[in-house]
């Protein structure tokens, strides 16, 4: 008689989920919340820029989906706690934290101001890991279940020489974080994860076009890939099949060689 084979446990069903993703101003993080809300999870909008969060927020109400927008300002402690309590004011207990927003130096190291500097490590390393504790700490209290995604970058693992120092040590230290957290963490049933994207198409790779010139033509397939390519990356780690998987961090840059 033959073994009976369980069905594959991939959903992409997020109904009854609550998800706070930062950046959804544009590029991935506004992605990001279009396909959380398309999936059934009630999103909480965040980001600097309020008439874009407004923008966003409508635009996923149009659909059919559900969200709220929160300014957020990475670099204030008081802002990122605050935001988690309207977050959970509104929709309950936050169980899918999408770690998105982050900013570029494009300065070379001994030019940089110790103001761009702090701005940099705050909004990419000390915001995200005071916004993740924030959503660990009442998950733990909640006795639920939660899954963080950080968002990396293949510069987390290669560093040419561009004047983007800083950004590279930031992103590398988000990816750090993520496997550490995992550890701190899996007793407790939060997955902690990380997604190192090569060149999506952004507002901010946008302006690096502008000041470098195109250089896909340096690439093996000879583009930029698009937001739309990430989708299954994010639902992967946010779905049943990767239950197990926590501490990983997950390159996609369509073989532009991040490692």
């Amino acid at each position: 008689m033959a073994e009976a084979i369980e069905a594959p446990r991939f959903s992409s069903d997020l109904s009854g989920r609550v998800a706070l993703v930062t950046g959804t101003t544009s590029g991935l993080g506004k992605r990001f919340a279009h396909v959380l809300a398309q999936s059934g999870a009630k999103v909480v909008l965040t980001g600097r820029r309020v008439e874009r969060l407004e923008e966003v927020k409508a635009q996923i109400e149009g659909l059919g989906g559900t969200a709220i927008a929160l300014p957020l300002d990475m670099t204030d402690a008081d802002n990122i706690k605050k935001v988690v309590d309207d977050a959970e004011a509104a929709f309950g207990t936050v169980d899918i934290l999408i770690n998105n927003a982050g900013i570029p130096d494009a300065q070379r190291a001994h030019k940089m101001e110790v103001d761009l500097i702090d701005r940099v490590i705050d909004t990419n390393l000390r915001g995200p890991y005071i916004l993740a504790a924030e959503v660990a700490k009442r998950l733990i209290a909640a006795e639920k279940p939660g899954r963080i995604v950080n968002i990396a970058s293949v510069a987390a693992y290669r560093y040419d020489g561009n004047g983007a120092a800083l950004y590279s040590i930031t992103k590398r230290a988000i990816a750090r974080m993520s496997e550490a957290l995992a550890v701190e963490w899996a007793r407790y049933n939060i997955n902690v994860n990380g997604i190192a994207p090569g060149a999506f198409m952004t507002e901010m790779l946008e302006g690096m076009l502008e000041r470098m010139g195109d250089f896909s033509k340096h690439f093996p397939r000879k583009r930029i890939c698009t937001a739309e390519q990430m989708d299954s990356t994010l639902l992967f780690l946010l779905s049943p099949s990767s239950e197990c998987v926590t501490g990983t961090v997950i390159t996609v840059d369509d073989g532009q060689g991040g490692r």
